[in-house]
């Protein structure tokens, strides 16, 4: 007598997430909403003022790694770089912006062999000096012809909030060229006074020193550069700032001294001092900046370091430059 055999039971159909509406209600839990978190184990989660909080919409209370990919794959569509850097590297940047419902700059990555996602909010309105209540010191910087500014902090200190900030004052103070470097495009400046070409890493161009080194050449008043990332970019901006060029950028240091130190310190020994002296004459603002929670709980205090070159700046740290720092209330996002 055959043993009647039985059918093994079919595996559960992956659930369909709508990812853009998904989005769109993560965005409307709360109006300040600085990123967005998508982690298998975990519902979807939101940062606000800091904080993580889980939002448990029905269906949804605990991601599985399979959803999470479906989000990711959502998200990158049939754009070929993410795809290739997800694959190849095991993370991926890019820029996402569903209609309707915002920007985002987005980075995916593979943890555990699975896939998460980090979103941070792009506010659709530049944000201006008052919103920010940036220090007046600032407004300066609209009004340089050359050298070099750099804005500082952690991730998610406010960085590229302070950059379009000034970036939008002269766009409508000065009838200035101005191009933008930028992986991923954040802001999206529109043409006023100024004339504002953007370009984007890896679909406009494949590095930054290599934008760099073109925007020589298509005679640009101001050259924003998203990070300064390696030795080759650093070098080919203190070239544009010493031949007329106001070249500004990010760095991922803590405070001015360790800003210095991080220039100076991508060269070789034997290049260090010349590269020192260089600096010196050529920088004219370090901004340093950071987000503390407020006293009262409700949202974040920035604290910002000024390091500004005076007139007859010297190849030293002490006497050409005065520290200030300052500190104003925003909610800006790096």
């Amino acid at each position: 007598m055959e043993t009647p055999t039985q059918t093994p039971p079919a595996p559960p159909a992956q659930r369909v997430i709508h990812t853009a509406q998904l989005i769109s209600a993560m965005l409307k839990s709360n109006g300040h909403v600085s990123d967005l978190i998508f982690s298998p184990g975990r519902a979807p989660q939101i940062e606000v003022s800091g904080q993580l909080v889980e939002l448990k919409y029905k269906g949804l209370e605990c991601l599985s790694p399979g959803d999470t990919k479906s989000i990711a794959y959502d998200i990158m569509g049939e754009n070929e770089h993410p795809l290739r850097k997800l694959d190849q590297d095991g993370s991926a940047d890019l820029s996402y912006g569903p209609p309707g419902v915002g920007r985002f700059r987005v980075n995916i990555f593979r943890q555990r062999g699975s896939c998460a996602i980090v979103m941070r909010v792009i506010p659709d309105k530049i944000p201006g000096f008052d919103d920010l209540k940036l220090p007046k010191t600032l407004e300066e910087i609209v009004h340089l012809k050359n050298g070099i500014v750099l804005v500082t902090g952690p991730t998610g200190s406010g960085k590229s909030s302070t950059l379009a900030a000034i970036i939008d004052k002269m766009n409508m103070e000065k009838a200035f060229h101005i191009l933008t470097i930028e992986d991923p495009i954040e802001f999206l400046h529109r043409h006023k006074k100024a004339t504002i070409h953007q370009r984007e890493l890896h679909s406009d161009t494949p590095t930054f020193a290599l934008a760099l080194r073109g925007a020589l050449r298509q005679a640009p008043k101001v050259i924003l550069v998203g990070e300064m990332r390696d030795k080759e970019t650093i070098e080919i901006a203190l070239e544009a700032a010493e031949t007329g060029h106001l070249v500004m950028s990010t760095l991922h240091t803590i405070d001015a001294s360790k800003t210095i130190e991080r220039i100076i310190g991508v060269f070789p020994i034997a290049d260090q001092h010349s590269v020192r002296t260089r600096f010196a004459k050529a920088f004219r603002f370090i901004v340093s900046q950071r987000l503390l929670p407020r006293k009262d709980g409700k949202g974040r205090i920035a604290a910002i370091e000024i390091l500004k070159a005076k007139a007859k700046a010297k190849p030293c740290w002490t006497p050409c430059a005065t520290a200030t720092p300052t500190a104003c209330s925003t909610s800006m996002a790096s």
